[in-house]
């Protein structure tokens, strides 16, 4: 999994608050956090996203976390659909979690997850 170092993600969780709010979903993004740090503990570096977020997910069950994985939603143009946005996982119906495996996140995938925060109607992203 990418490197999940809070002083990293930080600055952009911070820049994806689209309302303004200070500390949002704050204890929901620690048990997601948390999940996710004992997954990487457990599997280490090395794999591809997909075991990653089918880990995390076995970690949100066994903690009674609520989870849609893989949902649907439609990206629109003119009231067209156009595309689709599939997320790895909505957490608690408010936080979209996408496992990505990658060194560092860039300007390139804030702007992507931006753009699926406006697809979604959320207003967090985690990148675990």
């Amino acid at each position: 999994m990418g490197r999940c170092l809070l002083e990293e993600i930080q600055p952009q969780i911070n820049r994806m608050d689209t309302d303004g709010r200070d500390g949002i979903h704050v204890m929901e993004t620690e048990r997601i956090i948390g999940c996710a740090f004992a997954v990487l503990n457990a599997l280490g570096h090395g794999y591809h996203e997909k075991p990653y977020e089918e880990a995390i997910v076995v970690d949100f069950r066994h903690h009674g976390i609520s989870f849609d994985q893989q949902a649907r939603y439609p990206i629109l143009y003119r009231d067209s659909k156009v595309g689709e946005y599939i997320p790895d996982l909505i957490v608690f119906g408010k936080v979209v979690v996408d496992a990505k495996t990658i060194d560092r996140i860039t300007d390139h995938e804030v702007g992507r997850m931006l753009n699926y925060l406006r697809v979604t109607g959320l207003h967090l992203w985690i990148n675990p």
